[in-house]
């Protein structure tokens, strides 16, 4: 389970060989969601708003960084860490 990023106490994760649609994880405290990478939606779980609307706020930012991570997963090698939000 690679971590990609860390960030206001947000850590996002993806796992290798996870199952489609491509997707990232965010972890803060106990609360945890798995988000859409192309809509930023949440699929599963759920985090308090404000941690919330970070995550929304950085993978807007990152969804590229995010697509080629998922990618990188997929072929059997490790992805590149992203850029907290700052």
């Amino acid at each position: 389970m690679p971590e990609l990023s860390r960030f206001f106490g947000i850590v996002i994760t993806m796992y290798a060989r996870d199952h489609g649609p491509p997707h990232f994880h965010a972890r803060f405290g106990e609360h945890e969601a798995m988000f859409d990478i192309e809509s930023s939606q949440v699929l599963r779980g759920r985090l308090p708003k404000r941690a919330h609307d970070l995550v929304d706020q950085w993978s807007d930012l990152h969804r590229s960084e995010l697509r080629a991570a998922w990618d990188a997963l997929a072929q059997g090698t490790n992805p590149d860490k992203i850029a907290p939000l700052s």
